[in-house]
């Protein structure tokens, strides 16, 4: 009985800490963020070096040229000043379709990104939805979800006790639980997120959102044994489409203004 109690009390504070970290989304989704900006820029900054030594740098001009112009034209558009200036922006050797941001204003695409980007417009889908990821601080999130599951698994195991019978019994589920009911469901919700904001994100500097749905269909058949949505960190290609298409009437009126405002970028193929 005191055990309980005192496990009960525990994850009550561990949530309390955890409500006192809330933050909001782009989107106005509620996140938990732990981690100070400067803490993930460095993170960031120290994967980027890793992956930068062990990849190969293109030399591919014109695959350069390409991801270059459309990464600086979607981050010129973006609505806060101070996101838009000092970005690193590389282009790996590698037929892998890949393309990825980092906190501390990284982003690398691998020139196999174009096994499914036919055009600048879904090159233009694939890196806005990556910079979504860092501007709505999904690995901060992420990050911070881990350190609190962590948290409270720890904390639990403490108060149960003996490795043994229901304390045993209840850390297996808390465990199971915080990996199935918090990590999986949060990842899906930010990748979803991210595809919202990579739309606008696109509209805004003058590319087709339209061509999102196309660049993900050429996506879901390049990656056809991928895992079903319910074990993924994806949402389904069914569940991603039809957000899409929910989203799409938005952004084309982004689209339509970002047109009229003279927006036409020259990134071409």
């Amino acid at each position: 009985m005191f055990r309980s109690r005192l496990l009960t009390v525990i994850l009550c504070a561990v949530a309390t800490f955890v409500a006192g970290a809330c933050a909001q989304s782009p989107t106005g989704r509620s996140q938990v963020i732990l981690k100070s900006k400067n803490e993930m820029d460095r993170m960031g900054d120290d994967a980027f070096s890793q992956i930068k030594v062990q990849n190969r740098l293109s030399r591919d001009p014109d695959a350069i040229r390409i991801i270059r112009c459309v990464s600086f034209t979607i981050l010129a558009s973006l609505e806060d000043p101070d996101q838009r200036q000092g970005w690193e922006v590389l282009v790996f050797d590698g037929t892998q379709v890949n393309a990825f941001a980092l906190p501390g204003r990284n982003i690398g695409v691998y020139e196999g990104i174009f096994r499914v980007a036919r055009n600048p417009d879904q090159l233009a889908a694939v890196i806005g939805h990556e910079i979504g990821h860092v501007t709505a601080r999904h690995a901060n999130e992420r990050v911070s979800t881990a350190l609190v599951t962590q948290t409270g698994v720890g904390i639990a195991q403490a108060a149960a006790g003996a490795s043994g019978g229901a304390g045993a019994q209840a850390v297996g589920l808390l465990g199971a639980g915080a990996t199935m009911g918090v990590i999986l469901p949060f990842n899906r919700k930010q990748e979803s997120e991210a595809d919202i904001i990579g739309m606008d994100l696109m509209a805004r500097a003058g590319f087709d959102p339209g061509q999102t749905i196309p660049l993900w269909e050429h996506m879901g058949d390049v990656n056809q044994n991928a895992p079903p949505e319910f074990l993924s960190t994806h949402p389904s290609g069914e569940t991603r489409m039809a957000n899409l298409r929910e989203h799409l009437p938005e952004a084309a009126e982004y689209f339509e203004a970002s047109r009229a405002a003279g927006r036409r970028p020259d990134c071409s193929f």
